[in-house]
């Protein structure tokens, strides 16, 4: 393993990451001198078992209509490459991928090839949020060949389904935050450490000395935060593992039958079998006859408006069950983005609300978590527009009650236009 990459990892610790554990032993290992010697063979880029030509210009392979997304290896959040680079994957890569082969008319399916045991948990939300807005026109299938851990299943769980081998591993939906204390060592190498700092937090977690009750405390509280938002996050692109179905899992991995029997997958399969699916659809073989066929697209659009209709109503309810449950009080700005920005139901809110602290002024994790690029869903904003924009919402103070108010406001006159016609 590079050096480079070895101080990428390095620079992870000490934040909440999305790993399978027994990775992350591997990775500590590493970092503590254990592997001496140990080199990992860089797969290139350009290195695919599927069929298919990438000489076209695109970031992606393309067989029959599919395009092939292979996400093989550690992820990380920045990286502008392609495929795997010393065996870590960028969640920006995968991002382009989905992007164009969403945009590609000569796609008309996407393969998700997954063989990872998570990563990062940071940018793995935006990911997500993509690849669900790319199931809107094209069919999106993540292949388990042979782990989908931590963000690893985040990622597979926004497909419209998990095809898993016998021996496939599923799940680990938690999130784990390393310390290492360097403090016994730098004193046996005659070694002392002194921090000089302003900001009474600002050395917190550092691996000179033990943590705290205090920092221990923040630090899990940040660990509580981002399993939220993963809980979140699987139940929004996979409606039938709740968000309390997922954390009854208690970051367990499953494997083959066992993670369909659990809900985290939905059949047994290959590589060929899927494709051969895929396939099928466009051919048209496993549709109705023509006859029928016709029927039924005149059925769907004689109830297309009582269907709109009642997707409204349901939705302003689930609006109303979110951000006027007694579990919003204290957490007013994560029930508003829930309701708004998430397809969670309103009890699936409400249990990730109940798990959640409440937000009474300014706390030692507020000022950790101050200087850091916030979590958004939103695949649309760049990160600095993000900060900015947080940061004057903070300044002026954001008053949750109006932008409600306006939220109702504009749910009315779209109730009284659907009363008029």
């Amino acid at each position: 393993m590079s050096g480079t990459h070895l101080v990428r990892i390095a620079e992870a610790l000490s934040r909440p990451l999305l790993f399978h554990p027994t990775k992350l032993e591997v990775i500590l290992s590493a970092l503590d001198g254990r592997l001496p010697g140990f080199e990992v063979e860089a797969p290139s880029p350009e290195a695919s078992r599927f069929a298919g030509r990438r000489d076209d210009g695109k970031p992606y392979r393309v067989a029959d209509g599919v395009a092939f997304v292979p996400v093989v290896g550690s992820l990380a959040n920045r990286g502008a490459y392609i495929g795997a680079s010393s065996g870590i994957v960028s969640y920006e890569g995968i991002a382009l991928q989905i992007r164009t082969a969403s945009a590609d008319s000569t796609v008309h399916a996407i393969v998700l090839d997954l063989d990872t045991p998570g990563g990062e948990a940071t940018g793995m939300f935006r990911l997500a949020e993509q690849i669900r807005q790319a199931r809107a026109s094209k069919r999106v299938v993540a292949f388990v060949d042979d782990m989908a851990a931590s963000a690893g299943y985040g990622i597979a769980s926004q497909a419209h389904e998990i095809v898993v081998s016998p021996t496939s591993i599923v799940g680990s939906i938690g999130v784990v935050l390393a310390h290492i204390d360097r403090q016994a060592e730098m004193e046996k190498a005659g070694r002392k450490v002194t921090l000089i700092h302003a900001g009474a937090n600002k050395v917190d977690g550092n691996p000179f000395g033990p943590l705290s009750d205090q920092v221990r405390a923040d630090l899990q509280a940040e660990v509580l935060t981002f399993w939220g938002q993963f809980l979140a996050t699987v139940a929004a692109g996979r409606p039938k593992l709740t968000v309390e179905k997922a954390q009854a899992t208690e970051a367990r991995t499953f494997i083959g039958q066992g993670a369909i029997d659990a809900g985290l997958a939905d059949r047994i399969g290959t590589l060929d079998s899927v494709v051969s699916d895929l396939a099928a659809r466009v051919r048209g073989t496993n549709r109705l006859p023509t006859t029928r066929a016709g029927a039924g697209v005149s059925i769907r659009s004689s109830n297309m408006d009582e269907d709109e209709k009642r997707i409204r109503s349901e939705e302003r309810e689930r609006i109303r069950g979110i951000v006027g449950s007694a579990e919003a009080e204290g957490r007013g700005s994560q029930a508003l983005a829930m309701a708004l920005e998430t397809s969670l139901s309103a009890e699936e809110a409400r249990a990730v609300l109940r798990a959640s602290p409440k937000v009474s002024g300014r706390t030692s994790l507020d000022e950790r978590m101050a200087g850091r690029q916030e979590l958004s869903l939103d695949p649309d904003k760049a990160p600095g527009a993000e900060r900015q924009e947080r940061q004057a919402e903070r300044a002026k103070g954001v008053d949750h009650a109006s932008v409600y108010a306006a939220r109702q406001q504009q749910t009315e006159a779209a109730r009284r236009a659907e009363g008029g016609r």
